[in-house]
């Protein structure tokens, strides 16, 4: 069975018909909905797509910000969905929070737009636009495959480059999209894709992270970018892939705390076949529970992915008790990015979000508990509005500047795409990432898999020009050799 995806870049929700329909909704929304942040972020959502550049392959800068946007508003839709309540709209005003989330993202499409128009030219020869042999994409998966548990060990036990270990082991992500992409041209090959998402999503869920998401996020890209909304199996293709996310989120959401405690079980932990055991039946025993305890879940995946409660009491409480920092989270995140652990070993760790959450959110939490307060928050606590909305914007600006540059700068274009996409969706994705986080990720990401990718660039087009002159030399010495025998 095949099905045709691959058509020219969609014009999606950049087309005349969706622009209005969306901003009709976002009207309907006002009068009809109890709650107007709907509408207003109905009116993001569509700038988002509106207004981002588009960029050679998928979309990823307005994926990217659409997944910011909902973990902004994920619980207003809930709440008015199904009526069940929520941690921050039980305890908190929740909705200046939710409206500042919406500028935030906002901001980044200002700055993003902003970065591409800077000067990005490129100063090397124009060379044509290769594209990678089947050859080098296997070879390089099967070596992400072999070698990607023993970076990540490495990285964990060499503090000083820890970063940029797991950086480059970003790389595998690019490889599996360039092998999503191919597979998806005409004739698609849905065998050979169930394959590679079977071997990702196995490898990330006997993780101690939930790292089972991230391919098929990356599917999902890959998809957008030949999405057809007028054809029906492009809309199944998207459904099938997006209910897999939830409800793999849902079910991670149900078993992750008694899973994460079998890893204190040092054999446990090592073995790869215990924990896919563990996972199964664990994932068997969800399944057989009550409804009762499927919304219970339910509820508490929304709670996590909604982080506005932290930020949203901070609001209370600054600038009065406590005033604004004027950028002093920001400067500190800013210079641990510009001390690397390499060269500054005796550095301070950095500040927690439990920590910011305990001053500035006035919630008891130890440092164990995964908590997220996010560069929005920080950026309220550092400056107010509105002038917490000027770094947002400048990062932007820097996110999509880097993008710009490296697009031009690689000439092999699936690598450029890529590399791009690799990076794009890492640094902008998350609303609940705190600065040091996001700044640290973001310049990492560039140095390393911009570098790698001008590297493997520059070897592919030695590659290229050797074959070429190859081809030219046997080319002339043909012609040499008939000229000899000629009477």
């Amino acid at each position: 069975m095949t099905m045709n995806l691959a058509l020219p870049q969609q014009d999606g929700l950049r087309g005349g018909r969706w622009s209005t329909a969306l901003i009709l909704s976002a009207i309907l929304a006002f009068f009809l909905a109890d709650e107007w942040l709907i509408g207003v972020s109905i009116v993001v959502f569509w700038m988002i797509w509106r207004f981002l550049p588009t960029l050679e392959g998928p979309p990823v800068l307005s994926v990217a910000l659409t997944f910011q946007w909902v973990q902004v508003v994920v619980g207003i839709y809930y709440h008015a969905l199904t009526g069940r309540t929520l941690t921050a709209i039980e305890l908190s005003d929740y909705r200046p929070m939710v409206l500042i989330g919406l500028i935030c993202i906002v901001s980044l499409v200002v700055g993003i737009k902003l970065g591409f128009r800077l000067p990005a030219h490129n100063h090397g020869v124009a060379a044509a636009k290769l594209e990678l042999e089947w050859h080098d994409l296997a070879v390089a998966y099967i070596a992400f495959i072999l070698f990607s548990g023993t970076v990540q060990t490495l990285a964990w036990q060499m503090p000083s480059i820890t970063q940029s270990l797991l950086a480059l082991n970003f790389l595998r992500y690019g490889v599996v999209f360039l092998l999503f992409r191919r597979l998806l041209r005409p004739p698609v090959r849905w065998g050979w894709i169930a394959a590679i998402l079977v071997v990702e999503v196995g490898m990330g869920a006997t993780g101690y992270f939930a790292g089972f998401r991230e391919p098929l996020m990356i599917l999902g890209i890959a998809l957008i970018e030949v999405f057809d909304r007028r054809k029906v199996g492009n809309w199944l293709a998207l459904g099938t892939v997006a209910a897999a996310t939830i409800i793999s989120s849902l079910i991670w959401t149900g078993i992750k705390i008694t899973y994460r405690a079998e890893f204190r079980d040092e054999e446990f932990a090592t073995s790869r076949e215990a924990r896919m055991k563990r996972l199964g039946s664990l994932v068997s025993d969800w399944f057989d529970q009550d409804i009762d305890r499927h919304l219970r879940d339910t509820d508490k995946l929304i709670d996590r992915a909604w982080p506005v409660y932290y930020p949203a009491l901070a609001m209370t409480r600054v600038p009065d008790p406590i005033p604004h920092t004027n950028g002093q989270l920001l400067w500190e995140a800013i210079i641990h990015v510009c001390t690397p652990r390499v060269f500054f070993p005796d550095k301070a760790k950095a500040r927690s979000d439990s920590e910011l959450v305990r001053q500035y959110s006035g919630i008891g939490v130890d440092d164990e508990t995964s908590m997220a307060f996010g560069y929005a928050g920080e950026s309220y606590v550092d400056f107010g509005v509105p002038g917490m909305f000027v770094p947002i914007i400048l990062y932007g600006v820097f996110i999509g500047g880097a993008a710009s540059w490296l697009l031009k700068k690689i000439h092999t274009t699936e690598l450029a795409v890529a590399i791009v996409t690799v990076i794009a969706w890492l640094s902008l994705y998350l609303f609940e990432r705190s600065w040091i986080y996001m700044l640290g990720l973001s310049a990492t990401l560039i140095i390393c898999l911009g570098g790698a990718g001008i590297l493997a660039d520059t070897l592919l087009e030695r590659r290229q020009a050797a074959r070429l002159a190859h081809a030219s030399d046997q080319g002339a010495g043909t012609e040499a050799d008939a000229l000899i025998v000629s009477p």
